[in-house]
């Protein structure tokens, strides 16, 4: 019987995707576990491993389709046995809620639908309405609706079983405006293309990919959300640099430690040191976890992203710089697992290397705390009554208040500090 490949979740919130290219064409043969196609997450552009083996009979989505929803058939495969003649009674499955841990698979139907064509289904398509107050339109079509101020029930549909689609909106006249976007604030003005097409500015237009879309919208609504706190902390950075002089000379080449391989491991101590910073705020309670599972910015062609060094307490700093380069490496090719960056308990953004000094950091919910790290500058410092020469770096913690407040936040800097400033005591 075919099989109908699906848009795959490949992360437990992933509602669409781009299917970025096939690595396959029609009527190539497929073998279980080999890549086939590439789809482009909010975060990273992840290869799809096929589950079944027979010939790729028909390419439903072609590649380079943007905001494709999951469980949407893309493809139909043929088993041993049957030719094209099969294709007319392949069950066409109805999209069903992204199950959580699907991994990078590529899903075999589980329900027949009752149409016998294939139709792209948008996900979230009347979620949490009645049946009469159901609007079917694609996520597309919702969007230049918003922008548009457009009323989608006003809005007559000309897709598939009288779906609303891009042309629909477009071609339609404003109306009744409808809801504005939960994320993203409204302006009464222009915006940047409307105010420099009306001046006559010139511009040139660089699209925004899914995982800039993604980042600006989660971002504002943490800033929008989330009570940020901020503190700060000069550290001094002498016996750092020292220490990793000696230890970089005693690896003789087997690794390079960075200052920021000291500053995730000095965070992980701390955190292990110190739980109470280690936490998420949800309405019933304070989640505080276990393990300190760092997530480190890393700037991408295609913009940040957070990879993970997980339960970092437990690994030596050589173990968290081996670590940290194959995933900054990987993350910059775009060819993280959802598993890699995903989750985490307390992010770190490093922008010292770039000399700059001292900056607030957006927390990245659901963490609590996200530790902005400036450069290491020759500093004028006071000890013993003396004016003496040091190398100092300022960190600023940005907390969530909610889950923790300025007491947590400045008692768990503290701890940070002692490890920095101390890091013998990080190799114990």
């Amino acid at each position: 019987m075919p099989v109908n490949i699906l848009m795959p979740a490949l992360s437990p919130t992933m509602t669409e995707g781009t299917l970025a290219k096939w690595l396959k064409k029609e009527g190539d043969m497929v073998k279980a576990g080999e890549v086939i196609a590439e789809i482009e997450t909010d975060k990273a552009t992840m290869e799809v491993e096929a589950v079944d083996e027979g010939k790729l009979a028909k390419i439903l989505i072609s590649g380079g389709t943007a905001n494709v929803a999951v469980n949407t058939p893309i493809a139909v495969l043929l088993e041993d046995g049957e030719d094209a003649s099969a294709l007319s009674a392949a069950p066409v499955p109805s999209p069903q809620p992204s199950p959580e841990g699907r991994g990078s698979q590529v899903a075999q139907a589980e329900k027949p639908a009752q149409q016998s064509t294939l139709h792209p289904l948008p996900a979230g398509e009347g979620r949490g309405e009645g049946s009469r107050d159901r609007v079917f339109a694609s996520p597309l079509a919702r969007r230049i609706a918003d922008q548009k101020g457009l009323d989608l029930k006003s809005v007559k549909g000309t897709g598939p079983h009288g779906r609303i689609v891009k042309s629909d909106v477009e071609n339609a006249k404003a109306g009744t405006p409808s809801a504005a976007p939960k994320s993203v604030p409204t302006s009464s003005g222009p915006d940047a293309k409307q105010l420099a097409d009306m001046l006559g500015m010139e511009y040139t237009e660089l699209p925004n990919n899914n995982i800039k879309k993604v980042t600006a919208r989660r971002l504002t609504e943490a800033k929008q959300t989330i009570p940020h706190f901020y503190l700060s902390v000069d550290c001094v950075l002498d016996n750092l640099m020292a220490a990793r002089v000696a230890m970089n000379d005693a690896a003789d080449g087997a690794y390079k430690l960075s200052v920021n391989d000291f500053i995730i491991k000095a965070n992980a101590m701390a955190l292990k040191a110190y739980p109470p910073a280690n936490t998420s705020w949800t309405d019933d309670a304070v989640l505080q976890y276990k393990h300190a599972d760092i997530s480190v910015a890393v700037a991408t062609p295609n913009g940040l992203i957070t990879p993970i060094i997980k339960a970092a307490e437990t690994k030596s700093i050589s173990e968290i710089s081996t670590e940290m380069k194959d995933l900054a490496k990987r993350a910059k090719e775009g060819k993280l697992k959802p598993v890699e960056f995903q989750g985490g308990t307390f992010s770190i953004s490093n922008l010292g290397m770039f000399g700059v000094s001292n900056f607030q950091a957006i927390v990245n919910p659901p963490q609590s705390c996200i530790m902005a790290v400036g450069a290491g500058e020759q500093r004028v410092v006071v000890e013993n009554g003396q004016m003496v020469i040091r190398t100092v770096m300022t960190v600023t913690l940005s907390t969530d208040h909610r889950s923790v407040d300025g007491a947590v936040g400045a008692e768990f800097l503290q701890h940070f500090k002692k490890f920095i400033e101390n890091p013998v005591l990080m190799l114990a």
